[in-house]
C-alpha cells in the first residue's frame, strides 16, 4: 500500500477483551487438548466480531469454508446469513466424513431427512460439499433463519465427494483454487499445511489458530515480510466441546443448559486481508535507560518485558513479547526475526537468555528510520 493512502492513527495498548458469547460450529478433529480427542466448536460471535472488520473485502467474492460441515458449521451459517449483506458471489463449504449433521446453530434443529445430489440419504461416512450462488432476499440485507433452514433442507443441496473431504485431497484443492477467500478454523495440527496450500495458490484467508503457529518455519517468514498478520482477536477464545469431554481445573466450565465449554488464552486469527489497525501507530511513552532494559546473554539486543515498555528513543534491536504483533505497523518498526529455540528457521536467531535464565519466545524488532 502506498504511503500516501496509509491511514494515520494512533492506538493505545489495551487489556484483552472479554471472552466471546456462546454459539457453536464444528472444528473437526482439533488437537487442542492433552488427550487430542476433542472436537471444538467455534462460536458464531467469534466469527461475527472478526469478519465485520473486513466486510468490504468480501464483496463479490467466492468464499471457501473447507473444514466445515454445511449443516453444523457456524462459518457456513454466518456466510449464509450474511450472503446478501456481503454481496458474495459464491459460498463453498466442504465437510470431513463422519461429521455430525444435526444443527446449524443453538436450538435451530434440522430434519435428518437430507439427501445428496444423487437423491440418496446423506451417509456420514462420506465427505460432502455445499455450494450456493445466491440466497433469497435483497442485496445488503441479512437472511433469516427460516430461509437458511429451507435452503439447507432442499434435496440435492449437497454433493457427495468421492473422498473424505480432507482439505488436502485433490478434489478439495479444486475448490480452493476456485475461491477468493478461505475462512475457517482448521485442526490446529494441520494449520501449517492449510497455510502452505493457501499461500501456494495465492489465496486470501482468515483463519483461527494457536499463537504458537506464528513462529512455525512455514509461517514466520510471511509475518516478518508483512505478507501475513494477526487479526483483531488475539488471545482468549471460548469453544463449545462435546459432552464426553473430561473436566479440567482451569478453562473448563458447564453452562446452565449443561453444555460444556473450554477456552484458550493463546488463540488468534491469522489473515492477509488488509485491516485498519495495521496502519495505526503504536503510541510509546517510555524512554530508554540501560538499567531498565538488560541485554541478552547471547545476542546484541535489549529485552522489553511488555509492549507498553517499548522505548521511544532506542534505535537498536529489541526483543518484545509475541503480543506485540497485535500492534505492529510496518512503517514504524521492522521485524528482524524471532528468538525462540535458535533453530526453528533461518529467522530464529537465538534462544533468549538473561543472566543464564531462559525467557519465553520473543519477536525481534527495530525502529524504522524516519
Amino acid at each position: 500500500m502506498e504511503e500516501d493512502i496509509i491511514m494515520k492513527h494512533t492506538v493505545k495498548v489495551e487489556k484483552t477483551d472479554q471472552i466471546y458469547k456462546s454459539g457453536n460450529s464444528i472444528l473437526n478433529s482439533a488437537k487442542y487438548s492433552s488427550d487430542n480427542t476433542d472436537e471444538w466448536y467455534t462460536t458464531y460471535e467469534t466469527i461475527e466480531e472478526e469478519v465485520c472488520h473486513y466486510k468490504e473485502q468480501f464483496k463479490e467474492k467466492i468464499v471457501l469454508c473447507n473444514c466445515d460441515d454445511p449443516y453444523e458449521s457456524n462459518f457456513c451459517y454466518y456466510f449464509l446469513r450474511h450472503f446478501n449483506e456481503l454481496n458474495l458471489r459464491r459460498l463453498i463449504c466442504t465437510s470431513y466424513s463422519g461429521s455430525k449433521i444435526d444443527q446449524i446453530k443453538d436450538n435451530v434443529q434440522l430434519s435428518l431427512n437430507l439427501f445428496d445430489n444423487l437423491g440418496e440419504p446423506i451417509n456420514l461416512k462420506n465427505g460432502y460439499v455445499f455450494v450456493i450462488d445466491e440466497m433469497p432476499g435483497e442485496i445488503g440485507e441479512e437472511v433469516s433463519d427460516d430461509v437458511i433452514k429451507e435452503v439447507l433442507q432442499r434435496k440435492g443441496t449437497v454433493k457427495r465427494l468421492s473422498g473424505s473431504g480432507d482439505f488436502r485431497t485433490e478434489e478439495c484443492i479444486k475448490y480452493m483454487k476456485e475461491c477468493d477467500i478461505c475462512c475457517t478454523n482448521p485442526p490446529f495440527s494441520l494449520f501449517s499445511e492449510l497455510f502452505a496450500l493457501l499461500t501456494k495458490y495465492e489465496k486470501k484467508y482468515l483463519l483461527i489458530g494457536n499463537q504458537n503457529a506464528i513462529t512455525y518455519k512455514e509461517i514466520f517468514p510471511y509475518i516478518k515480510e508483512n505478507k501475513a498478520w494477526v487479526g483483531y482477536r488475539f488471545g482468549d477464545m471460548k469453544f463449545r466441546v462435546p459432552a464426553d469431554t473430561k473436566p479440567r481445573k482451569t478453562r473448563f466450565w458447564v453452562d446452565e443448559t449443561g453444555q460444556k465449554w473450554r477456552s484458550l488464552g493463546n488463540a488468534m486469527w491469522l489473515t492477509n486481508l488488509d485491516m485498519r489497525k495495521r496502519h495505526e501507530e503504536l503510541r510509546l511513552t517510555k524512554c530508554y535507560r540501560p538499567e531498565d532494559y538488560p541485554k541478552y546473554d547471547n545476542y546484541d539486543a535489549i529485552n522489553v518485558k511488555k509492549v507498553v515498555d517499548i522505548p521511544m528513543d532506542y534505535n537498536g534491536i529489541m526483543g518484545v513479547p509475541i503480543t506485540y504483533l497485535k500492534y505492529h505497523n510496518e512503517l514504524q518498526f521492522e521485524i528482524i526475526g524471532e528468538a525462540n529455540h535458535g533453530s526453528d528457521n533461518e529467522f530464529d536467531l537465538f534462544k533468549p537468555k538473561i543472566n543464564g535464565k531462559e525467557l519465553f519466545k520473543r519477536i525481534l524488532i527495530k525502529r524504522r528510520k524516519v
